[in-house]
């Protein structure tokens, strides 16, 4: 693998992984109080009633935190491997699509859980 692409991989993987950590600890030290459609984790289902909202925030931030430092350790742990040119762009990628798709199933899964429908 090039240099370029290995720095490439590196550098998604990192900084997406901080971004994510950053936002989660922001999220969870300062939530949004009140529902609304600007900040927050913003679901039709979070955004049923102020518990729902209230514990959406506190899932998902904790949920963006571990995704965080899982892209993170990742991103370090690339450094170490080679992989092909084009498999370097497309694997972050592709985690940061998955991880994305995970905070959605598992703070949306975890909100049916704690309030089950009636």
């Amino acid at each position: 693998m090039s240099e370029y692409f290995e720095q490439v991989q590196f550098t998604i993987s990192v900084l997406v992984g901080a971004i994510f950590s950053l936002v989660g600890v922001i999220t969870y030290k300062f939530p949004p109080k009140k529902i609304n459609h600007l900040y927050g984790y913003r679901t039709p289902l979070s955004m049923q009633s102020q518990e729902h909202w209230d514990y959406a925030q506190k899932i998902s931030a904790k949920k963006m935190i571990q995704i965080g430092l899982f892209l993170l350790t990742f991103g370090l742990l690339s450094l170490f491997f080679t992989v092909s040119d084009v498999f370097a762009l497309a694997l972050p990628l592709l985690l940061i699509f998955g991880t994305v798709i995970y905070l959605f199933i598992s703070v949306e899964r975890a909100l049916k859980k704690k309030f089950p429908k009636r």
